[in-house]
């Protein structure tokens, strides 16, 4: 079975993750006065990121190269662009770093989708 249309679905689900951690660390009304670098700010660390990582791993390099660099852009550029203060910083980190077994969790237990996070392996209910 193809599970080519499994990644722009994975994409998609990070997207709306990416917003609600912002929602949460900044604020609706912030979002909202904030929404175009937000919108550059999830192409770069969502979309970019994610291609980085998916074509890294295609093209052989090491998981140790092509997880941790958009794992950085996800956690330096968001905090930098939106000047986020100290609190802020540290509720966007955690929440961050929750984030990607958040979702990987999500596609391996309930679809048996194991290609977001694919050095851990989680079965499927």
């Amino acid at each position: 079975m193809s599970t080519i249309w499994h990644f722009p679905i994975m994409i998609f689900a990070s997207f709306i993750l990416f917003y609600i951690v912002i929602l949460i660390v900044i604020g609706k009304h912030e979002l909202i006065k904030r929404i175009n670098s937000i919108i550059l700010l999830s192409i770069l660390c969502v979309f970019v990121g994610m291609l980085f990582g998916k074509f890294g791993a295609n093209f052989g390099l090491p998981w140790w190269i092509y997880y941790p660099i958009p794992m950085l852009i996800n956690v330096l550029m968001p905090p930098v662009i939106l000047k986020l203060n100290p609190k802020s910083i540290g509720i966007y980190l955690i929440l961050s770093f929750l984030s990607a077994p958040i979702v990987h969790i999500f596609f391996s237990l309930f679809l048996d989708w194991h290609e977001y996070m694919p050095f851990w392996k989680i079965h499927s209910l």
